[in-house]
C-alpha cells in the first residue's frame, strides 16, 4: 500500500478525523486495505479476532440470529463508520455477525495498530468510547422500540434515521433490508410502505424512497 492510499485509508470522519497528513505518514505499520463482495461474512459470534474495521466504502450490517434462526438487525452501517470495537477491549464478537451487503472497502487494523494510535494521540481513546457508548445508546433504542412501538412507527423512524445520513432521497436499501432493520417481514414492510406512499408521505422506486413529509414522519414514529 502506497503512502497516499494508507492516508486516505486512515481518515475517517467520527474518529480520526483530525489527524493532519504528517502526523499520519508517520504510522509506521501500513494498515491491510481490502475489498470484499455483497454477501461476504466478515465475522462470527465464535471469532476472535482482536481487529479494528474502517468501512470505507459500501454497507455492513450487525445483526444476530435468533433460536429459529431468524435474523435481528442491530446496525446497519455506511461508508465512514467502524466497527469490530468491542474486540480490541476482550469482547467476543457479542454473538454478532458481521455482513457485507454491498461491495465493500474496507481498512483492517489489528489490536497492535490501534494501541500504537492511541499511544501516539491519547484523544482517540476517547473518541473510540464514545462511538462505543453511542451504539449501545442506539442498539438499546431500538429494543425499546421493538417492545413498545407499532410496525408503522418503527419503520417510520428507521427512515428518518436513514434521512439524517443521506437526505431526503435514500438509495440502497431493500423491502427486505428495511424489514430485517425493524425485525419485521418484508411484505409487512411492503405494505408499510405502500401506506405511507398512499398518505404522500414518501414515494417509492427502485431501491430508492424519497422522503416528501418528514414532518408527518415524526408523527408517525412518535405514535
Amino acid at each position: 500500500m502506497d503512502t497516499e492510499q494508507k492516508i486516505d485509508c486512515l481518515r475517517m470522519e467520527n474518529i480520526f478525523g483530525d489527524l493532519c497528513k504528517a502526523k499520519q505518514a508517520k504510522m509506521d505499520r501500513p494498515t491491510s486495505l481490502n475489498t470484499c463482495q455483497r454477501g461476504k461474512i466478515l465475522y462470527r459470534p465464535e471469532d476472535t479476532h482482536e481487529v479494528l474495521f474502517i468501512l470505507k466504502k459500501g454497507r455492513v450490517q450487525l445483526y444476530r440470529l435468533s433460536s429459529q434462526g431468524k435474523k435481528l438487525v442491530a446496525a446497519t452501517l455506511g461508508s465512514g463508520t467502524i466497527f469490530g470495537e468491542m474486540a480490541l477491549i476482550g469482547q467476543r464478537m457479542s454473538n454478532r455477525f458481521a455482513e457485507a451487503i454491498e461491495d465493500c472497502l474496507l481498512c483492517v487494523m489489528s489490536r497492535y495498530d490501534v494501541e500504537q494510535w492511541v499511544l501516539r494521540k491519547p484523544e482517540l481513546a476517547l473518541r473510540l468510547m464514545q462511538v462505543m457508548a453511542d451504539r449501545l445508546r442506539q442498539a438499546k433504542a431500538r429494543l425499546k422500540d421493538r417492545a413498545f412501538k407499532s410496525i408503522p412507527a418503527r419503520l417510520a423512524s428507521l427512515l428518518l434515521h436513514l434521512r439524517e445520513a443521506q437526505g431526503d432521497h435514500i438509495y440502497g436499501y431493500t423491502h427486505q433490508d428495511l424489514a430485517e432493520a425493524i425485525g419485521t417481514y418484508r411484505e409487512t414492510a411492503t405494505q408499510t410502505l405502500n401506506k405511507f406512499k398512499s398518505q404522500h408521505l414518501i414515494d417509492i422506486s427502485r431501491r430508492r424512497i424519497d422522503i416528501l413529509d418528514s414532518a408527518g414522519l415524526e408523527q408517525v414514529a412518535a405514535e
